[in-house]
């Protein structure tokens, strides 16, 4: 009986976590829509997404604590509780870089498009498939899904790379439009950290599945990638 409330507080956990997630997912996509249809009336509701997505991380959180205070779990399941802590913690960030793309967008609004803007609907979409994808790992502690995310956060810092080299360029030669170019070089960061918490929670799923931490390799990795940033 004991083991059994155990296994269904985990549970609760993760389904949390899960619905955490989901609403996570709905503030990039409708942030990303509201940015390429150039229309605010979806950015209120992600700021309203926002503060049920706090709630819930605060909720996971003390489900956490409460399961490892009273249980004391050790091996497997130890992980899969800090794990869920974690990943909480990244999606709480993925929200709050979908809220900064909607501050963002609205400082674009006023200007007419960019023609240097193309490859941002790319990386967008290359982003919310990596947050998608390693919600699906995490689901199903599945190992591979988790290591192509790895691969996968190469392709957005390439996105970024070009278009900060684009937009730079573009402010050096029309200087006036530096207001709306801003921005949208913000914008491609803001979507640069989705996918890099993305790949955090990747890097927590093989942890949890095998207990192999692999998350150095993958920020030095990153940061000799930084050290060749042009900005």
């Amino acid at each position: 009986m004991i083991h059994r409330h155990f296994e269904e507080q985990i549970a609760e956990c993760k389904f949390h976590l899960v619905r955490m997630g989901t609403l996570v997912e709905q503030m990039v996509d409708k942030a990303v829509q509201s940015l390429i249809e150039r229309r605010e009336e979806g950015l209120a509701e992600v700021f309203k997404l926002e503060e049920e997505v706090n709630e819930l991380q605060i909720e996971i959180d003390e489900r956490v604590i409460n399961v490892i205070a009273l249980q004391h779990p050790v091996a497997a399941d130890l992980r899969m509780l800090v794990m869920c802590s974690k990943i909480a913690g990244e999606l709480e960030r993925v929200g709050d870089q979908a809220v900064n793309i909607c501050q963002n967008t609205v400082q674009i609004l006023p200007f007419p498009p960019s023609k240097p803007a193309v490859e941002l609907p790319m990386m967008a979409d290359a982003a919310r498939a990596m947050l998608r994808d390693s919600l699906d790992a995490f689901v199903r502690l599945e190992v591979d899904l988790a290591r192509s995310i790895l691969e996968r956060d190469d392709e957005v810092d390439a996105f970024k790379h070009r278009i900060f080299r684009e937009f730079l360029t573009h402010m050096m030669s029309e200087p006036a439009s530096i207001p709306h170019a801003l921005p949208l070089i913000l914008i491609a960061r803001n979507l640069e950290r989705v996918a890099d918490h993305a790949t955090n929670i990747a890097e927590e799923v093989i942890y949890v599945a095998q207990g192999r931490d692999v998350r150095h390799h993958h920020e030095e990795k990153k940061r000799r990638c930084s050290a060749e940033e042009p900005v």
